[in-house]
C-alpha cells in the first residue's frame, strides 16, 4: 500500500473544503483508508493513523474504531508511539468501556519505567480516566512516586492521586503522609512553615528581576518568567490575611509592577499575577491603587485576551477599591463599542458597578447609547440593569420617567416580564408625574404597539389616568389634545392588533373597563367588553365575563371596585439614621424599624391574607450572602414583599433603602449577655440529612428577651468535593418572627473536615410550635443543588 498523508497534509485538506458535505466526503474516504491499514496490521504507519483518528474525534466525527490501536500503541517500545497511544486511550476510552482494563499492565509497567516522561504519560492518563479498579491496581505505584524527589513526577503524581481518591475514598489514608508537604495552602501548620520562607523568597525574586541576561532562561528578554510566576503565586497564597507577610513582600510586588516590560505577552503575564498577589494580600493603598492602574493600561492593549482579563479583574476589585477603578471609566466605556462579545458583556457589567450619585447622568447617556445599538443577547441585562440604577441613583422623578420611556422604546420586547410591575409601581408612586407619563406613554403607543413591555405599562396608566389626557393637566411639557375615542381606538388597536400576546390584551381590555368611570362613552365599553365574553383566551373570556356582570347585575359598585389604584408608599418610621458606602458615596440611609404588635392578631385574619397567596403561610427571610446583583435589588424584593411581614436584612450588604425590622432583632442585644443558661439544656437535632450534607440545629435563648431563640446551624458535608456556593434560606409561619444572620463561609469543606455555622434568631411571642421550611441551595462536583425541606420536630423546651 502506498504511504498515507500525513497529519499536516489531511488537516490543510480538510480546510479547503468549501461545503459541511465536502467535509464529509474527505474525512470518510480518509476513515475508509485507515481502517484498511489497520486490518493489515501496518505496524509502520499506525501512529501516524491513529494521530489523524484524534484530530477528526475532534472534529466530532466517530473514531471509537481506533480504540484497540491505541493500546498496541501503548505497549509499544517507542516514545512516539507511546505518547500518541495515551492521548487517544484519554480521549477514545472511559471507565464505562471494558476495553480500558486491557491497558492496567501497560501502565503499571510504565510508572515503574526508567524514564521520568514515560512515567509522566501514565500518571496522566490515569489521572484523567482511571476507573476504581484501575485505581485500586496502581495505588501503590502512585504513592511510590508521591514520594520520588523528582518535582516532576511528583506534581504529575499528586494531580494524580486527587483522581484516585476521587474514585476510591478509602485510599485517602495511603497518600496523606506523602500530601502534607504539599498542603501549604490547605494547612495551616504547613502554611505557618512556608511564612518563614518569605525574605527567601523574596530575595529570589529580586535577583530574578534585577540580574542580566541569561540564554539559559531568558524569555523575551525576561528571566525566567515562569519561576517568576510561580513565586508570585507562593507568595500570594503566603500574605493572604497575614500583616507580617503582607509587609515583608510590598516593596518587592512594586518592584516587579514598576520594572517588568509590558511590550511583551511574557512581561504582561508577570504584572497579571502580581495584580492578583497585591489585591489578595494585605497591601498598602498606594500598592493596590498602582495594581488597578496596571489593569487600566491592559484595557488600553490592542489584544483581546488582556482587555478580557483586566475588566474581569477589576469587576473583582471594584467594590473594594471603588475610587480608583473609576478612574479608567473613559476606558471602561470605550470597551462598550469593541466587537468582542465577552469584552462587551464584561464592560456592561463593570459600567454598571461603577454607577453612582454623581455620575448617574453621563453613565446612562452610554449605557442607553449601547442599549439602542447592542447586540439582542445583551438587552434583557443591560435594561435590567438601567432600570435598578436609575432607581437606585435617579437625581429627579423627571429623569427617572425619562429614562424608562427611553428603555420601553429601545429595548422593546427584551424588557424581562418583571419589570412592568415594577415600572408601574414606580410610576405609582410619582404622583406628580401622572400627567406627563400618561402623556409620553399614549404618544409612544401611538407610533409602535409591538413591543410588549411599552404597551402593557401603557395600558395600564392609560386605564388609571386617562382622564388627564383629556384635562391637558401636563406641565412638564406642551398638553396634547386628544378626545376620549381617540384614547378608546388605541386600546382596541392594541386588543385586535395580531402582534398582542394575551398579557397584554388583558391589560388593555382591564385599561378600557377602568375607563369607563373616567369617560362618558360607557355604552362604546360595553360593546368592545362583551364581544370578548366568547374569546378563545381563557384569561381573556373570564375578565370579560366578570366586567360584563359588573356592568349588569354590580353597576352600583362599579365606581368603587374601577377606582384609582392608591399610592403604594413605602413603610416609614423614625429610625436611625446609617451611613452606607453605595459605588463610591457615603449616603445616609433610614434604617425603618417596624413595631411588633402589643397583641397578637387573631390567626384567622392572617389565614384569610394567606388563601389569597394560594395557601403559603411561611414568611420567607433572605439569605445574607453577598447578591451578584446590585445592592438595590435586596431593598426591591424588600419593598414588592413588605406588606407579608418580611423580616428578613442580608447581612452581610448594605442596603440603600428603606428596610423593616423588628425591635427585638435591635433592642438591647448588644448591652446584654446574648444567651443564658437556661437554654443548655435543650437537646440539639439534625434537621436534613441528605447526599452527605447534614444540617444539625443547636439552641439557645437570649437573655435581652424571653421570646427570643437562637439556634446555631452547622453545617457538614461527608463527600469527598467540597460544597461551594453554599446558601441556607428559611422560612417561619406568619405569627414568628426570624432574622439570618451572615455565614461563617460558603464553602462546607469536604469529608467532615469542618463546617459552616449560621445563627438564626426567632421571636416566638405565643409560645407555639415551631415548624420552618429550608431550602438548601450549593454546587457540588461542577452541579448546581437546590433542595427544600421541613422541620417540624423541634423540641419544645426551647419555647418554655
Amino acid at each position: 500500500m502506498p504511504a498515507p498523508i500525513r497529519l499536516r497534509e489531511l488537516i490543510r485538506t480538510i480546510r479547503t473544503a468549501r461545503t459541511q458535505a465536502e467535509e464529509r466526503e474527505m474525512i470518510q474516504k480518509e476513515c475508509a483508508a485507515i481502517r484498511s491499514s489497520f486490518r493489515e496490521e501496518d505496524n509502520t504507519y499506525r501512529c501516524r493513523n491513529v494521530a489523524k483518528l484524534l484530530y477528526m474525534h475532534m472534529l466530532g466525527y466517530p473514531a471509537h474504531f481506533g480504540q484497540l490501536e491505541c493500546l498496541k500503541l501503548i505497549a509499544s517500545q517507542k516514545f512516539t508511539d507511546k505518547r500518541i497511544g495515551y492521548l487517544g486511550a484519554m480521549l477514545l476510552l472511559d471507565e464505562r468501556q471494558d476495553v480500558h482494563l486491557l491497558m492496567t499492565n501497560c501502565i503499571k509497567n510504565d510508572l515503574n519505567h526508567s524514564t521520568q516522561y514515560v512515567q509522566g504519560l501514565a500518571l496522566c492518563t490515569l489521572g484523567c480516566m482511571g476507573s476504581a479498579e484501575m485505581c485500586r491496581d496502581l495505588a501503590g505505584e502512585v504513592e511510590k512516586l508521591l514520594k520520588t524527589s523528582n518535582s516532576y513526577l511528583r506534581k504529575k503524581a499528586a494531580l494524580c492521586a486527587v483522581h484516585v481518591i476521587r474514585k476510591v475514598p478509602e485510599l485517602m489514608e495511603m497518600f496523606l503522609p506523602a500530601t502534607k508537604k504539599l498542603m501549604c495552602e490547605r494547612s495551616p501548620d504547613m502554611l505557618t512553615h512556608f511564612r518563614k520562607l518569605v525574605p527567601q523568597l523574596v530575595r529570589i525574586l529580586k535577583n530574578l528581576i534585577m540580574s542580566g541576561y541569561s540564554p539559559e532562561h531568558d524569555v523575551s528578554g525576561i528571566s525566567d518568567p515562569f519561576l517568576q510566576v510561580r513565586i508570585l503565586r507562593l507568595l500570594r497564597i503566603l500574605g493572604k490575611g497575614d500583616d507580617d507577610s503582607s509587609e515583608a513582600m510590598n516593596d518587592i510586588l512594586a518592584q516587579v509592577a514598576t520594572n517588568t516590560e509590558t511590550s511583551k505577552n511574557v512581561g504582561n503575564a508577570i504584572l497579571y499575577e502580581t495584580v492578583l498577589t497585591i489585591m489578595d494580600i494585605k497591601s498598602e493603598s498606594g500598592l493596590r491603587v498602582l495594581a488597578i492602574n496596571i489593569l487600566g493600561r491592559f484595557l488600553l492593549n490592542n489584544d483581546k485576551n488582556i482587555r478580557y482579563v483586566a475588566l474581569t479583574s477589576l469587576l473583582k476589585t471594584v467594590q473594594t477599591d471603588h475610587n480608583a477603578v473609576q478612574r479608567h471609566r473613559s476606558t471602561i466605556v470605550d470597551c462598550l463599542k469593541d466587537l468582542d462579545v465577552s469584552i462587551k458583556r464584561r464592560a456592561m457589567e463593570l459600567s454598571f458597578a461603577l454607577v453612582n450619585g454623581n455620575n448617574i447622568r453621563g453613565m446612562m447617556k452610554e449605557l442607553l447609547y449601547f442599549l439602542d445599538s447592542c447586540d439582542p443577547e445583551f438587552k434583557a441585562d443591560c435594561a435590567s440593569g438601567v432600570f435598578l440604577a436609575a432607581e437606585k441613583f435617579a437625581p429627579s422623578k423627571r429623569w427617572h420617567i425619562d429614562t424608562i420611556m427611553r428603555v420601553l422604546t429601545t429595548a422593546g420586547s427584551y424588557v424581562r416580564d418583571d419589570c412592568v410591575p415594577n415600572l408601574i409601581q414606580l410610576i405609582t408612586n410619582s404622583s406628580e408625574m401622572h400627567a406627563y407619563t400618561v402623556q409620553r406613554l399614549y404618544k409612544a403607543l401611538l407610533d409602535d404597539i409591538s413591543q410588549q413591555p411599552l404597551v402593557q405599562v401603557s395600558s395600564w396608566c392609560m386605564g388609571e389616568y386617562g382622564d388627564l389626557l383629556l384635562s391637558g393637566q401636563c406641565e412638564e411639557e406642551e398638553p396634547i389634545q386628544v378626545s376620549e375615542d381617540e384614547v378608546l381606538d388605541v386600546l382596541e388597536g392594541v386588543l385586535i392588533s395580531n402582534l398582542s400576546s394575551p398579557v397584554t390584551r388583558g391589560y388593555a381590555l382591564t385599561a378600557i373597563m377602568k375607563l369607563s368611570t373616567r369617560f362618558s362613552s360607557v355604552n362604546r365599553i360595553k360593546r368592545v367588553v362583551s364581544i370578548y365574553g366568547s374569546s378563545i383566551d381563557v384569561e381573556l373570556q373570564q375578565r370579560a365575563v366578570e366586567y360584563n356582570a359588573l356592568f349588569k347585575k354590580y353597576d352600583h359598585m362599579r365606581a368603587a371596585l374601577l377606582e384609582r389604584m392608591p399610592v403604594m408608599e413605602k413603610t416609614a418610621a423614625n429610625g436611625p439614621t446609617e451611613i452606607v458606602q453605595t459605588n463610591g458615596e457615603a449616603e445616609p440611609s433610614v434604617l425603618d424599624v417596624k413595631h411588633v404588635p402589643s397583641a397578637p392578631q387573631p390567626s384567622v385574619q392572617a389565614n384569610d391574607l394567606l388563601d389569597l397567596l394560594s395557601g403559603n403561610d411561611m414568611v420567607p427571610v433572605i439569605p445574607t450572602t453577598v447578591p451578584t446583583k446590585p445592592a438595590s435589588a435586596g431593598g426591591e424584593l424588600l419593598d414588592l414583599l413588605g406588606d407579608l411581614s418580611l423580616t428578613g436584612v442580608p447581612a452581610s450588604a448594605p442596603v440603600p433603602v428603606s428596610i423593616s425590622q423588628p425591635p427585638f432583632l435591635l433592642d438591647g442585644i448588644s448591652s446584654q449577655p446574648l444567651f443564658n443558661d437556661a437554654a443548655a439544656g435543650i437537646p440539639p437535632m439534625t434537621a436534613y440529612n441528605k447526599n452527605g450534607l447534614k444540617i444539625d440545629f443547636t439552641f439557645e435563648r437570649s437573655n435581652s428577651n424571653p421570646n427570643v431563640a437562637v439556634i446555631t446551624i452547622h453545617a457538614s458535608n461527608s463527600t469527598e468535593a467540597d460544597m461551594t456556593d453554599f446558601v441556607f434560606q428559611a422560612a417561619v409561619p406568619k405569627t414568628f418572627q426570624l432574622q439570618l444572620l451572615s455565614p461563617s463561609s460558603n464553602v462546607v469543606p469536604a469529608l467532615n473536615k469542618g463546617t459552616i455555622t449560621q445563627v438564626v434568631k426567632v421571636l416566638n411571642p405565643q409560645k407555639q410550635q415551631l415548624r420552618m421550611r429550608i431550602k438548601l441551595t450549593y454546587n457540588h462536583r461542577g452541579s448546581s443543588v437546590q433542595d427544600l425541606a421541613e422541620v417540624n420536630n423541634f423540641p419544645t423546651q426551647s419555647w418554655q
